[in-house]
């Protein structure tokens, strides 16, 4: 198991799992980032983005959850064979699990089906209004190198998880 990781059934707490959607291309490894949606991400860039993801719902299975909450947050079903990387402990103490995926789609194909899920909060706080925002607010694909600087901290160790996958694999 990579480090960092641990292997406790996420059967409650707040565990979420997510897709490292990627494409091998002649130009090298690409990987497809969400950027969060709402006003507390509005204005941030570097170190803001995630790899979709979500809750996991009690007694669902990882897998599962990560292929239901991709579709929640970017609105179409990624299809292939997911690979485990293991999972990362979050800042805020929230553990993912996350999964590799490989795509031949053309990045354009996927980015044209961005339709991404809303949730409500109160907005401006306490001021007792309720505005609706996008779960995710853009997607793009990043070389690696741009993905670790986009990506939330944390979540960076996935990369290394991903290329050192894609080498027992021979997809590098």
């Amino acid at each position: 198991m990579p480090r960092g990781s641990d292997n406790a059934e996420p059967t409650r707490g707040n565990v979420s799992a997510g897709i490292l959607l990627y494409r091998t291309t002649p130009d090298g490894l690409r990987v497809l980032l969400a950027h969060p949606g709402g006003p507390f991400f509005a204005k941030k860039d570097e170190g803001a983005w995630s790899i979709p993801k979500g809750l996991i719902e009690p007694d669902e299975d990882p897998a599962a959850a990560a292929l239901r909450e991709f579709q929640e947050e970017l609105g179409w079903q990624p299809t292939g064979a997911l690979h485990p990387l293991g999972d990362v402990r979050l800042k805020s103490g929230k553990r993912v699990i996350a999964f590799a995926l490989a795509s031949d789609e053309s990045e354009a194909a996927m980015l044209a089906q961005f339709s991404p899920g809303v949730f409500q909060m109160e907005w401006p706080p306490r001021s007792g209004r309720s505005a609706e925002f996008p779960e995710v607010d853009r997607i793009a694909f990043f070389t690696a190198d741009e993905a670790a600087r986009k990506l939330n901290p944390a979540q960076a160790a996935l990369l290394d998880r991903l290329t050192v996958l894609l080498t027992q694999l021979g997809d590098n």
